[in-house]
C-alpha cells in the first residue's frame, strides 16, 4: 500500500554551530539535553580538546557515551533528575565517523560484551567433547 504524505517545511536545527569549541559542545549536550548542571573535566582532558582543535577536529560533532539507564552517568538515577554533574572519563577522535566520543562515568563502548568472553572457558577434552558451554 503506497501513502501519500504531506510534504512541509521541516524545522530541524543542530543543538550547536560547529565554530563552538568541543568543550562548549559537551557542555550544551550535558547541560540542554541530558539536563546536567554542569560538566567537569580533569585538565588533561581539557588538553586532549584543545590539541584535537588544533589538529582540525573542532569542527566535528559530540558523540556521549554514557549508561542508558539515567540522564546521569548514575545507572540508578531514574527519570528526570537534577542537580548532577556530568564527569568526562575521556576523549577520543573518530575522524572515520566524524565525530568526537565523549566517555563518561563507567561505561563502555561495546554494551552487552563481557570483560572476560566466554571463549576463555570454553575447550575440548581427550575425548574429543566441548566443556564449558553451560
Amino acid at each position: 500500500m503506497v501513502v501519500e504524505v504531506e510534504s512541509g517545511a521541516a524545522d530541524f536545527r543542530p543543538l550547536y554551530p560547529s565554530h563552538l569549541s568541543l568543550f562548549e559542545k559537551i557542555e550544551k549536550v550535558a547541560r540542554d539535553i541530558y539536563g546536567a548542571d554542569s560538566v567537569s573535566a580533569e585538565p588533561r582532558i581539557k588538553e586532549k580538546l584543545k590539541k584535537f582543535e588544533a589538529e582540525g577536529f573542532g569542527h566535528l560533532p559530540v558523540c556521549m557515551a554514557k549508561t542508558q539507564y539515567s540522564f546521569t552517568t548514575d545507572p540508578t538515577r531514574r527519570g528526570r533528575p537534577r542537580g548532577f554533574q556530568i564527569p568526562l572519563r575521556d576523549v577520543e577522535v573518530r575522524a572515520g565517523a566524524g565525530f568526537v566520543l565523549v566517555l563518561t562515568g563507567e561505561i563502555m563502548t561495546m554494551p552487552g560484551l563481557p570483560k572476560v568472553p566466554a571463549a576463555e572457558s570454553i575447550d575440548v577434552d581427550g575425548l574429543g567433547r566441548i566443556q564449558g558451554l553451560f
